[in-house]
């Protein structure tokens, strides 16, 4: 059965709820709603850190009967199966089920289902939800948090991004990976590269502290990935880009005045066609007479401290 369609749920914090619909608009190129993303975009959701499972669209019902008629003509051969009722964050009653409720439309549904179930090892997975009244049934596959996994890494210091946010950024800075080349050339410690490179990226990062780089080199091989990682000042690069995904410095020991931070800004609109920025402090001036454009941005807060992530071409 050919698949067009798919459903995704996603779930995040308050404070990530900007950043959060900026990474559903990079990927998808719409805003979501309740939870949930329709998009005939096919995307691993264990890319993102707010997605939380993927419904392949196979069936699309106005009732639980119309749908139970439909998935009686599906035949799964050589391989065991379970249904998972997927539930959804909007506030509408039906798509609120309780759990007896969803256990029973799981088991009706597989009694439906020509072949073998198994509830504790199938080969396969089947997801229901029910999104604006409508019943949907698909292949079903759940998102795995690799960036918690990312946390436990040997190198760490208190200003770098959070992995679960560094890896929406590089979601947002290349939502199609393919035939994409980045740069991370203010790297630190390598948390984007991290999350990048454990995606598949072709991603390279730059440093101009020499102290950071041994720890950047470190925190990628601790994963298991390999990239390359090299001390240079972000003004001196000269190999072009696709994307360049920017943390401006601002901790104690990285202070950089006005004037440096145009310089750098005027260096990454040289050598990437496209740019997201992070930074603690207001650019906008600086990106406006740097020749940027920017066309879209989210607001990072935990407690009084924020970030903003800005999107430029």
């Amino acid at each position: 059965m050919v698949v067009s369609k798919y459903i995704y749920t996603y779930n995040c914090y308050e404070e990530e709820r900007s950043l959060c619909a900026l990474e559903m608009r990079s990927l998808f190129g719409i805003e979501p709603q309740f939870g949930i993303v329709e998009s005939n975009i096919k995307i691993d959701p264990s890319r993102s850190p707010f997605m939380k499972e993927r419904v392949s669209v196979m069936y699309t019902a106005d009732s639980l009967d119309h749908l139970l008629e439909q998935v009686s003509a599906l035949q799964v051969m050589g391989e065991t199966f379970k249904v998972i009722y997927v539930k959804n964050g909007a506030p509408s009653k039906t798509e609120k089920a309780g759990f007896e409720n969803r256990r029973s439309v799981e088991r009706k549904i597989g009694l439906h289902i020509n072949g073998v179930a198994d509830l504790h090892h199938p080969d396969r997975l089947f997801g229901v939800i029910v999104v604006n009244g409508r019943w949907i049934f698909g292949d079903y596959v759940e998102g795995e948090p690799v960036w918690f996994r990312h946390q436990q890494k040997p190198h760490s210091y208190s200003t770098a991004l959070n992995t679960r946010v560094a890896r929406a950024i590089v979601n947002i800075a290349i939502p199609n990976p393919t035939g994409i080349k980045a740069i991370d050339p203010c790297c630190g410690i390598g948390t984007v590269l991290v999350e990048a490179l454990s995606m598949g990226i072709d991603i390279v990062g730059s440093d101009r502290n020499p102290l950071v780089l041994g720890g950047a080199r470190e925190n990628i091989a601790h994963f298991g990935l390999s990239g390359e990682v090299k001390l240079a000042d972000i003004r001196d690069i000269k190999n072009q880009y696709d994307v360049a995904i920017i943390d401006l410095p601002y901790n104690l020991c990285s202070v950089i005045t006005q004037e440096e931070k145009t310089e750098m800004l005027q260096s990454a609109r040289r050598f990437a066609k496209r740019v997201v920025v992070v930074t603690v402090e207001p650019i906008d001036e600086i990106l406006v007479n740097t020749g940027f454009v920017m066309i879209d941005r989210a607001v990072v807060r935990k407690g009084s401290f924020s970030r903003e992530v800005i999107v430029c071409k």
